[in-house]
């Protein structure tokens, strides 16, 4: 009878492992940033994140109707990234307040490129936006390589 009970002990997944991208940070980009696309650059959408960016969030009709479908947007991004040493938020936060410096650079161990960003201040703003489309998939492949 004691067996009954312990099984779905063993089929419960810890979350807090798996968890890449908060939602409250995904509301806080999407609140400041949406308008523009950055949330979806953030959850690795970058076509429409560039959709959003030259439409001002298609009329700002596609950025209310974001703020419903913010949640299942990060979750199918927590099940796609791959959890590791480098926090996803954190970086994400370096990128949006101090990107222009390499900060998230540094954060991720590309001390080269952090010090050309430091001095370029973002490779005059190329840099930035090369990292607006693909900082997501560097974290992952970053992490998948430590793990």
């Amino acid at each position: 009878m004691n067996d009954l009970y312990e099984a779905p002990k063993e089929q419960v997944v810890d979350t807090s492992a798996t968890t890449t991208f908060h939602l409250f940070l995904s509301y806080i980009v999407w609140f400041f940033g949406g308008i523009l696309g950055y949330h979806r650059f953030m959850l690795a959408r970058p076509l429409t994140g560039l959709l959003w960016l030259l439409t001002a969030g298609i009329a700002g009709i596609g950025w209310i109707i974001d703020a419903f479908l913010l949640p299942g947007m990060t979750r199918d991004l927590n099940q796609r990234m791959v959890p590791g040493p480098y926090d996803y938020n954190i970086a994400w936060i370096f990128f949006l307040f101090l990107g222009i410096f390499g900060v998230h650079r540094f954060y991720l161990g590309k001390i080269g490129t952090g010090i050309l960003y430091l001095l370029t201040l973002g490779l005059l703003g190329l840099g930035l936006i090369y990292d607006l489309f693909t900082l997501t998939r560097q974290i992952s492949e970053r992490n998948q390589a430590s793990g």
